[in-house]
């Protein structure tokens, strides 16, 4: 990518509402992401109406600012259709770029939406620079990297990528490598790929080396490395925060505008304290450098310690039915946002206190040392222990109820002559021309110019429609009255707005959605494709299932391997041997592989006569993502033999997609998938166990360095007719009696 270097990266800030966002531009962020109440990943968070989003890209746009629509969560195959009419919407909003995560939503826009641009959302888990280079052919125009790229892997995967890139600086950090957490989901359907995540990780887990929040990491804080980051051409710098309130956001932005306006000539050292004391009132967990190097990752988990977000303020000393009772360690105010957090780690409930008691007395504010009645009407738990963490933030209602909404720019062609006035909305070709008969009479002294009639024509009273660009033809030496001018122009726009329909102004997207629709419901595929068996195994270990094709890993596949199975984390380092690797492989006569991410199809590009199956992590939830990796292949020249169903979903969902898939299927039907993977150092390598008894077996990989979290309980569900199938016996003997169906009986949701 050119011109990477010497240039201020873009400071992206988060917007969980209206009000954040408006704060986020207003304390020096460059650009915010946002989300619709469907399809994002912090579905728990208020996100935006149509209309707010509509103010909000209008405000941005108008201060030369920028929004990316978040739209970055899994989608079933039932969702589909409704997906498609969502994109239509936010083709409408115009926002400067759609971030998403699924390789379905991606083929939609590109085929349907082009007006879009699209960004692969950290949850898409690229992690080097052949996963960016190839994201680029995908016609993705931004990659946001994986949160646990170190910085010397960042500063390869930026010089060797030809796209932008961005990374996240600050923030909540997740335990598990990004889009591949099935932690939350095992625990009862609520899947952190579709933005309902549990947050499993920040809890609680007893083992025989002892007790502790074994998954739950610090907060990622870069002030003191964005200098370095500045150097490396990084386009992007995104805070993390959607669920946060305008008062964390403004601190946040605040010390990051600050450090990356500092010229290197300024005292350096003086900013960055200042910068620091800012960021302190954020009230978020305690710091650390996230991934960043060998040490930071085992630095980024402190087991011994809750952790929650916010600042102590005292613990629960008695419920009542309307509230309860806190003795407090420091002031509580009237406006303050407290969360009370159960021991065991779980999430407790949020209030924002709106009344406060003490001798039954009301009061605004209640002192350290003193005893407080909070009143709520949430379930409170016992002996919970009370988190600060914000403080109201300003009303921004007002501000908010006068903010316009996106406006349309018409281009508009403009002919006068001395028999009168016509106009013609060049950007809508399908309206009629509008016409004004008027005498205009030859101009004795003052002459009417282009430049008179186009500042008349953009002076409309109209919310929803702007002059764009104005071309104005005038034959003749005329002079028109200022009075007529005017009286034309009104005339013109009052035609205007009473023949204009929403389905003209948003034609092409309502085209895309139109052809979305009927191709989909039109598309049929018969499953009349060979069933295959397919059985992963440890090295040196024998098939255990007859006529079955055996997967090693690339790592150990041997003379008797039919299928080798690509890694599913290559960091940039390891690029160049996973290549070798790969180039030996076939070189002895192997010529099926499984990619496990995006990352492998840049690897095999340049190889023919090679035959692919998609295989976990690799996300296909539905029949567009399916058509993605059938038309990858075919670019590529590579076969498609296999798409391996995601292993998340519910019985309905596989068969949805079963029957609208235009290649052969595989479902996964036995094994221990990883639940969570990850570079954090972990206090135990044994048998874990929640408050609940569920059982999870934590595997250090010494090769690697990975982390991986297993299920004591095997997944195990019924074979589907005609359809191949997935056994992995990587981490589970065959036939285990200790087994669960996961999402199969449910519903991921």
């Amino acid at each position: 990518m050119k011109n990477k270097k010497h240039r201020i990266p873009e400071l992206l800030a988060p917007a969980g509402s209206l009000a954040a966002g408006l704060t986020a531009f207003d304390y020096g962020a460059d650009a915010v992401y946002a989300g619709l109440p469907k399809f994002n990943a912090r579905e728990r968070t208020e996100n935006f109406s149509l209309e707010e989003m509509s103010k909000l890209i209008a405000y941005a746009h108008k201060i030369n600012k920028k929004v990316y629509l978040t739209f970055n969560t899994l989608i079933k195959e039932s969702e589909l259709e409704e997906v498609a009419e969502n994109l239509y919407e936010v083709s409408c909003l115009q926002p400067d770029a759609v971030i998403v995560q699924d390789i379905g939503v991606l083929r939609i826009i590109r085929e349907h939406f082009p007006n879009l641009k699209i960004h692969a959302s950290t949850q898409m888990g690229i992690h080097n620079s052949a996963g960016v280079n190839f994201a680029s052919k995908l016609g993705i125009k931004r990659v946001i990297l994986e949160r646990q790229v170190s910085m010397d892997e960042l500063k390869q995967i930026v010089k060797n990528s030809i796209i932008e890139t961005e990374i996240f600086i600050h923030g909540a950090l997740c335990c598990s490598m990004s889009g591949n957490c099935l932690f939350s989901s095992w625990l009862g359907g609520w899947s952190g790929n579709r933005g309902k995540c549990k947050q499993p990780c920040r809890r609680r887990y007893y083992s025989d080396e002892g007790n502790g929040f074994f998954f739950s990491t610090k907060d990622l804080y870069s002030l003191d490395a964005i200098q370095e980051l500045k150097q490396i051409g990084i386009s992007s710098l995104k805070i993390e925060g959607r669920l946060r309130k305008p008062d964390y956001i403004k601190n946040v932005v605040s010390a990051y505008r600050m450090i990356l306006d500092t010229h290197p000539n300024e005292n350096s050292a003086v900013i960055l304290r200042k910068a620091r004391d800012i960021l302190s009132r954020s009230l978020g967990r305690k710091w650390s450098s996230g991934f960043r190097d060998i040490d930071s990752c085992k630095d980024v988990i402190q087991h011994t310690l809750l952790g929650v977000s916010g600042q102590p303020y005292g613990k629960v000393v008695n419920i009542k039915q309307n509230g309860f009772y806190v003795e407090l360690t420091q002031r509580l105010h009237i406006g303050d946002r407290i969360r009370v957090q159960p021991k065991s780690g779980d999430e407790g409930p949020t209030i924002t206190i709106t009344k406060l008691s003490q001798d039954e007395k009301q009061v605004t504010k209640a002192i350290r040392g003193s005893k407080c009645f909070v009143h709520c009407d949430k379930e409170i738990p016992k002996d919970g222990i009370v988190y600060k963490i914000g403080e109201s933030g300003g009303d921004h209602t007002a501000r908010i109820a006068n903010l316009p909404t996106l406006s349309h720019n018409l281009d508009i062609d403009i002919t006068v002559n001395s028999k009168g006035i016509s106009a013609k909305v060049s950007s809508l070709p399908k309206l009629p021309f509008w016409k004004r008969e008027i005498n205009i009479s030859e101009a004795l002294n003052r002459s009417l110019t282009p430049e008179t009639v186009i500042k008349e024509f953009q002076a409309t009273n109209s919310k929803e429609y702007k002059t764009g660009k104005v071309n104005v033809s005038i034959h003749g030496n005329l002079f028109l009255p200022a009075s007529e001018l005017k009286k034309t122009r009104r005339e013109f726009w009052n035609w205007l707005v009473t023949i204009i329909s929403p389905e003209q102004l948003n034609q092409n997207s309502l085209q895309g959605l139109q052809k979305f629709k009927e191709k989909y419901h039109n598309t049929a595929y018969s499953r009349k494709f060979s069933a295959e068996k397919s059985v992963f195994l440890q090295v040196e270990s024998s098939n255990p299932v007859e006529n079955a094709i055996t997967v090693n890993s690339l790592e150990d596949f041997d003379s008797t391997t039919d299928e080798i199975q690509l890694p599913n984390y290559c960091f940039e380092y390891d690029l160049n041997n996973t290549s070798r690797k790969i180039r030996a492989a076939v070189k002895k006569g192997h010529n099926k592989f499984r990619i496990t991410s995006l990352y492998g199809f840049e690897l095999l590009k340049n190889y023919r006569d090679i035959q692919i199956t998609t295989s976990f992590p690799l996300p296909i939830c539905n029949s567009s993502a399916a058509y993605e990796i059938k038309t990858i292949c075919i670019k590529a020249g590579l076969k498609l033999n296999k798409i391996q169903a995601w292993v998340e979903m519910e019985k309905e969902e596989i068969s949805g997609l079963l029957e609208k898939s235009p290649s052969p299927m595989e479902i996964y039907i036995y094994g221990r998938p990883q639940l969570l993977i990850t570079r954090a150092f972990i206090p135990t390598d044994n048998i874990i166990s929640d408050s609940k008894g569920n059982k999870f077996i934590v595997i250090k990989d010494k090769r690697n360095g990975l982390v991986h979290l297993y299920a004591e309980k095997v997944l195990n569900i019924p074979e589907f007719d005609g359809v191949s199938t997935f056994l992995d016996l990587s981490n589970a003997k065959l036939d285990e009696e200790n087994t669960s169906t996961f999402n199969y009986d449910y519903s991921m949701l």
